[in-house]
């Protein structure tokens, strides 16, 4: 039975996400599989994998062949380093313990990497909210400056027709009653 590494689509159109599956070759892409060994969610930055690596470094060993997609996550993740740093224990190339240390300092590094991407990812965004907060503080100042002249003008308008109005009124009219 030929079995491959493949995705398995789930969730709502135009929000799509993976589930990692050990499935026969001949099986419908969402139909039935052999085994889910993880999940992949690519809306999310960076993306979410969720992998069983114990499972997939065993798959990978006893033949299953992954698709494309599956082959660059399995890499991303380090089965395939994994499984290549395995081969050479067993062809006599090094030791188990020094593949072992080559693998966890390039886990080391990756791990630094990601998190350096995500704190870049969190400033540049962080920068954003600021940069907008600014504009609207400067927008709302703006429009606080149109409001109180529109104030300004409207009591200074009043006052004038107030003013005018005094100056009409005639001395009989101030006299309100008077005796005679």
């Amino acid at each position: 039975m030929p079995t491959k590494i493949r995705l398995q689509r789930h969730g709502r159109k135009g929000y799509a996400f993976y589930h990692i599956v050990i499935a026969d070759s001949r099986a419908p892409r969402d139909g039935k599989f052999i085994e889910r060994i993880g999940s992949y969610n690519p809306n999310t930055n960076p993306a979410t994998i969720d992998l069983k690596f114990d499972r997939a470094l065993y798959w990978l060993q006893v033949g299953a062949q992954p698709t494309d997609t599956a082959k660059n996550i399995l890499s991303a993740q380090g089965v395939l380093l994994k499984k290549h740093l395995l081969g050479g224990v067993k062809k006599g190339a090094f030791t188990e313990e020094d593949a072992e240390t080559k693998f966890q300092d390039w886990l080391g590094a990756k791990n630094k990497s990601i998190k350096e991407k995500i704190s870049k990812i969190s400033e540049a965004e962080n920068v954003s909210v600021k940069t907008r907060l600014d504009v609207e503080k400067a927008t709302n100042k703006a429009k606080a400056e149109i409001l109180a002249a529109k104030k300004a003008a409207k009591v200074l308008a009043a006052a004038k027709v107030a003013a005018a109005e005094i100056e009409t009124v005639t001395p009989e009219q101030t006299v309100v009653g008077t005796v005679q």
